[in-house]
């Protein structure tokens, strides 16, 4: 299968290169002089729980494929995106008349609603995902992180509109390619029917956490930290009725929201389940920095969202100026 990942970012660099070693053609969109910089080696220090519940360490080199522009006889069976929610609008619209009638997957946060998200790419090519895996590049250039076995999956166009039924019904070979790719580089598939309420709820959930990661110094010193997981969940709690107002039904995401609902018992989980399991402190301190300019932009919209609603968020950190 023709791969194209958006982007040599950690989640493109980590799911590319999987796809990559399962004898997929992969290549990697860069702007223009990145491949230079960047250079065709990657080292890789991961937690790759596709082996073993517990997560295997594997540390390789990997040689990807970087390209800085997309040629007008280009095909490609699969468009992988996994940028910040911010970023997802400028994206498509560059990649909208570039890839043809690629699929394309969408591999992240969304808070925009979906058909505005990807616009101008039609919704019947796209496919709504996230990604189970997180990191960074460290000071040794090396790409140190974890990556679950399962990857999320939407199992409808993302579309609620009323004529949404025939975008699904025309969306499932779109999802056997997706499924296709993923499988064969050892994933298993977890199915969403609500993804669109999923990915909602999730962006909440990512400001409590990342509103408690300003607050402890970072993501990584919360690791087996009892308050400070409890503090996040409550955090996250509070900005339910963000998500409620744009009509999600909370019931059918109970599991999502269990640790919302019950922060003192969830806190202490979390905080016992980080300072015990590897996987786990690495998937925490894998995760966003605090001030990234994807954590600032992530925390000031659900900020104008608080504001507009008139909502009480006390919880909820808002980026100092820079």
């Amino acid at each position: 299968m023709r791969i194209l990942m958006f982007g040599r970012g950690v989640i493109a660099t980590i799911y590319g290169s999987a796809l990559q070693a399962a004898g997929h053609d992969v290549g990697f969109l860069v702007r223009p002089g990145r491949a230079a910089e960047y250079g065709s080696d990657v080292r890789l220090d991961l937690l790759d729980a596709r082996h073993k519940a517990s997560g295997r360490r594997s540390r390789e080199t990997v040689t990807l494929r970087l390209r800085e522009k997309l040629d007008v006889d280009d095909r490609f069976d699969l468009v992988i995106v996994s940028v910040g929610h911010h970023r997802l609008a400028e994206a498509a619209a560059f990649l909208a008349p570039r890839i043809g009638d690629a699929t394309v997957l969408v591999f992240g946060n969304v808070w925009a609603e979906p058909a505005d998200a990807v616009a101008p790419i039609p919704l019947s090519q796209v496919v709504w995902g996230f990604p189970q895996a997180g990191g960074g590049f460290g000071d040794d250039g090396v790409l140190h992180g974890a990556v679950m076995r399962a990857v999320l999956l939407g199992t409808g166009s993302g579309d609620s509109s009323r004529d949404s039924t025939a975008r699904d019904a025309a969306s499932v070979a779109r999802h056997l390619i997706v499924l296709e790719a993923f499988e064969r580089a050892g994933f298993t598939i977890r199915r969403q029917d609500d993804m669109r309420g999923w990915l909602l709820v999730h962006f909440v959930a990512d400001a409590g956490m990342l509103s408690q990661g300003y607050r402890s110094g970072s993501l990584a010193r919360m690791a087996g930290d009892r308050r400070a997981f409890q503090e996040a969940f409550r955090g996250a709690g509070e900005l339910l009725p963000l998500v409620e107002a744009r009509g999600v039904d909370l019931r059918r995401h109970r599991s999502a929201t269990m640790p919302f609902r019950r922060p003192g018992l969830m806190g202490a989980v979390a905080a016992w389940a980080s300072a015990r399991f590897a996987l786990a402190r690495a998937s925490l301190a894998a995760h966003t920095d605090p001030d990234t300019a994807e954590a600032r932009a992530l925390l000031l919209d659900v900020g104008a969202g608080v504001a507009r609603l008139g909502l009480a968020a006390p919880r909820l950190v808002t980026p100092p100026e820079r």
